[in-house]
């Protein structure tokens, strides 16, 4: 199996740079949409190649400790490449776009599913971890850097759940955790959204998702910008983002350390 596909790439933005209306719709009605084309393929290989040699030098910071995939938090800061993909206009742009509001960057990652890790990422929702307050509704791209179909661990939603708010961060670890917060979630359609390289979705903070495990000899490599309200403060809890720059709370997410590149 070959990392990245040769065929002619299939692109959802239009020479305005900007998304359809029917996926902006989907995505506010169904809480995720793919974008297809996101990243010309020259593109695509440079953000690979930069993601790998980051990752082969940093590889034990990761955030994740249980071998289900490889985490690193904030690498623009620290890799020049991959901060060109994080700040990039058109993909900032898009994310307004579909949220409807201003936006800045909350954080980088890199999420790396290594070859034959057999280990899925469960179902959870990523707004409970975050230290935020008086925000509307977040959400991430999720960019394929390598062709992920199922068996390389591409991502699986929940629809319409991105109205489920007040549930405690979930265990990524524990396949039933979601579910036994949230029973009625358990029976709601799933859909899975295999990506080829340069594509991404877009999914909401709230809704709910899992990533399958990368059973194939080839490591899944997916770059994630998070985008927030830009109105978004600092909710008081801990965080790997927020810990070092002493905030109070209350104190709003803004400045070079949360910036919007987009808007420049």
């Amino acid at each position: 199996m070959t990392t990245t596909t040769n065929e002619h790439p299939v692109s959802d933005i239009g020479a305005d740079g900007r998304v359809s209306e029917d996926l902006v719709a989907a995505y506010r009605e169904h809480g995720f949409v793919r974008v297809r084309g996101v990243l010309e393929p020259d593109r695509i290989e440079r953000f690979r190649a930069g993601a790998a040699a980051f990752l082969e030098a940093h590889r034990a910071e990761s955030l994740e400790r249980q071998g289900v995939f490889s985490q690193l938090v904030n690498v623009w800061q620290r890799e020049r490449t991959l901060r060109e993909l994080t700040f990039d206009r058109r993909l900032g742009r898009i994310a307004e776009q579909l949220a409807g509001f201003p936006l800045r960057l909350w954080h980088d990652q890199m999420l790396v599913k290594e070859p034959h890790n057999n280990a899925a990422t469960e179902f959870h929702q990523d707004r409970p971890y975050w230290p935020h307050t008086g925000d509307r509704l977040p959400l991430s791209a999720w960019i394929a850097l390598v062709d992920v179909p199922p068996e390389r661990g591409c991502m699986t939603f929940l629809p319409g759940t991105q109205d489920r708010t007040g549930l405690r961060p979930q265990d990524l670890h524990q396949e039933e955790d979601l579910f036994e917060m949230d029973p009625s979630l358990r029976w709601i359609p799933r859909v899975t959204v295999p990506l080829r390289a340069g594509d991404c979705t877009f999914h909401s903070g709230y809704t709910g998702h899992m990533a399958l495990p990368n059973r194939t000899d080839q490591a899944r490599f997916a770059h994630v910008i998070i985008y927030m309200d830009e109105a978004t403060r600092y909710g008081g809890t801990g965080h790997v983002v927020t810990d070092p720059l002493e905030l109070t709370t209350g104190d709003r997410l803004d400045g070079d350390t949360f910036p919007r590149p987009w808007a420049e």
